[in-house]
């Protein structure tokens, strides 16, 4: 039995139809750095595997030359993730450290991270290491524009591609690199041309750093994205659509009278948006969970993506939290505090939610414990 010394990770790909993905696939399939990786792909027929050089096959899954392992779903997703691991135990398949789900074009990637968090047997052994998203670069703008699922798509990623590349007379995609960024300040954008990228720059995206053998939660929450326009919140109010009306020592006036749309740059995008709360005093985490079972329960399927580092009341140590709509990871406490900053921090991927209904209900859920004392 070969049973893995940690757990193994799981990266998710997807990314809109059109968009480069099956080429991006084809090229990680061939190259050497994926030799540990097994591939989980929908259909074998959309990667056009007949083309590859392939070493052996059995009915659902194809070893490469580069050592990659690819196998197709059939049926359920976890049910292939459970086999593929029990193949990898009792070696008849190579020991894969990673696992790469790539999903339709269609799918909004959060059910499938709901299931890595929820299921017992792939939590405990199996981490999620990233989304990682393909956007192309000369279509990306209008898909952005026609199609919900690709904003979501993009907001939620780790990772995004700009696929494409070589193809588009605007080399320099700023006004779409603007855009994703207003999306999603914290995923890292790479630009690819024809499929062709270096695996390392698309993995270890999550919690855990293999190569340190620790949590880098640093570069996971990435909450200093925020730092220049995000959390200075208690002086203005800069979520995404620039009105930066003075909101310092507000005591609940906050204009809910709706916003004028006609002058948001992005008006497509600004139903998804991100920002990230920061708090200076330690939580009570009673009240903390109270306060999160409350934004589950009300906009559970709005909150596209929560990540937080918490201090909280009595604890040393910082506590971790990661959630998808209704679903959250179990709490992860830390060894130390990365760096000597105490503050607690939360960052929100959230649709059709403001960002001061969670200021606001923060402070009341928060202030409660505070009366208290």
């Amino acid at each position: 039995m070969d049973i893995p010394d940690e757990p193994l990770a799981i990266s998710v790909l997807t990314g809109f139809l059109g968009s480069g993905k099956t080429t991006l696939l084809k090229e990680l399939l061939q190259h050497p750095d994926m030799d540990e990786t097994a591939v989980i792909v929908n259909e074998f027929g959309e990667i056009g595997l007949d083309h590859l050089l392939v070493e052996s096959s059995t009915e659902d899954i194809v070893l490469m030359n580069s050592g990659c392992l690819c196998c197709t779903v059939r049926g359920d997703l976890v049910e292939t993730i459970r086999k593929l691991y029990k193949q990898r135990l009792i070696q008849e398949v190579p020991a894969f450290n990673r696992i790469v789900i790539e999903t339709t074009g269609l799918a909004d990637p959060a059910p499938i991270l709901q299931t890595l968090m929820s299921d017992p047997f792939l939590s405990d052994r199996f981490r999620l290491d990233g989304v990682i998203v393909t956007v192309d670069a000369i279509n990306g703008a209008e898909t952005l524009t026609n199609h919900q699922e690709s904003v979501k798509q993009a907001a939620v990623a780790d990772r995004l591609l700009l696929t494409k590349t070589d193809l588009s007379q605007d080399k320099d995609f700023s006004d779409l690199l603007a855009r994703l960024k207003d999306l999603n300040p914290t995923a890292s954008v790479f630009k690819t041309a024809k499929g062709q990228i270096d695996p390392a720059q698309l993995f270890n995206a999550g919690l855990y750093n293999p190569e340190t053998k620790s949590l880098d939660v640093q570069n996971w929450l990435k909450a200093e994205a925020f730092d220049n326009e995000h959390n200075h919140s208690h002086a203005h109010d800069h979520n995404n659509h620039g009105h930066g009306h003075d909101q310092g020592h507000d005591h609940g006036h906050h204009h809910h009278h709706g916003h004028d749309h006609s002058h948001d740059v992005n008006r497509h995008d600004d139903k998804v948006h991100a920002f990230c709360l920061t708090h200076d005093k330690p939580l009570d985490w009673d009240q903390l969970n109270s306060w999160v079972d409350m934004l589950i329960t009300l906009y559970g399927s709005n909150l596209l993506r929560i990540k937080g580092l918490l201090n909280i009341e009595g604890d040393k140590n910082p506590i971790v939290i990661h959630g998808v709509q209704h679903v959250f990871h179990p709490p992860v406490m830390l060894e130390n505090w990365p760096d000597s900053d105490r503050r607690s921090k939360i960052v929100f991927i959230v649709k059709d939610l403001k960002k001061e209904m969670f200021e606001d209900t923060f402070k009341a859920f928060m202030e409660q414990s505070e009366d208290l004392i």
